[in-house]
């Protein structure tokens, strides 16, 4: 089923046909092919079935969240990017084909121009300018939150004392997460406009928030369980 042409009928053509209101067509076709979460996520679980990218694509979605929040942008347009950035990563993991196929399913599933040139701009090789905010704020997160991943789980208090001035220390160190693009983490907090200790200490507060969700040591003495009655 094409959703794409699914949408437009519902959402232009049928109230224009009925109600008349032409001019405001576009509009309501971009808001009702505003995906949920349920869906970005069976989305991201189709196409990827490793725990580790799961985990990822959580970890960036919560860091976009908690940006978005403090930006007073849309929190869950910027979610959606932050989970479905790298969905396509284990089925296509050479570029140029990672991000451009995911590109094209995600147009499929009815995801709007916006939110696929973010994630299309995360990758330099496509060439596709980071002209917007969610743009720059995708490729400002997800290395480094990553990286800031991976130093949490080599201490013994994981995220919980960790800060910036030790992730900036590691990033220096070459042979640590080596796969970690240290180019595009500067790059990435200069195109945000923030500072780097900053922005490192913003993302480890986000992912306090949902360490269990992404596969981070809980704080001493604290359950899964405990953890789920704060969040309700």
């Amino acid at each position: 089923m094409n959703y794409c042409y699914v949408n437009y009928f519902l959402c232009v053509a049928l109230p224009i046909a009925i109600l008349g209101f032409e001019s405001s067509g576009s509009r309501v076709y971009l808001d009702c092919l505003m995906q949920t979460r349920d869906d970005a996520w069976a989305l991201l679980c189709e196409y990827t079935r490793s725990e580790s990218l799961r985990k990822h694509a959580l970890a960036v979605e919560a860091v976009m969240r908690a940006y978005a929040r403090r930006l007073e942008e849309d929190e869950d347009k910027w979610g959606l990017v932050g989970m479905l950035h790298d969905f396509d990563y284990e089925m296509y993991p050479n570029p140029p084909d990672h991000p451009m196929k995911g590109s094209e399913i995600l147009r499929e599933r009815g995801y709007s121009d916006e939110i696929r040139r973010a994630i299309l701009g995360h990758a330099n090789y496509t060439g596709v300018a980071r002209d917007t905010l969610l743009a720059r704020g995708l490729y400002a997160c997800d290395e480094l939150t990553g990286f800031v991943v991976a130093c949490a789980l080599v201490r013994p208090n994981g995220i919980w004392d960790l800060e910036s001035k030790s992730v900036k220390k590691k990033l220096k160190d070459k042979a640590f997460a080596r796969t970690v693009n240290r180019d595009e983490v500067y790059e990435g907090a200069e195109e945000l406009a923030i500072d780097l200790g900053e922005h490192i200490d913003f993302i480890i507060a986000a992912l306090r928030e949902v360490a269990a969700e992404v596969g981070l040591r809980l704080r001493a003495g604290e359950s899964v369980l405990e953890i789920a009655q704060q969040q309700q």
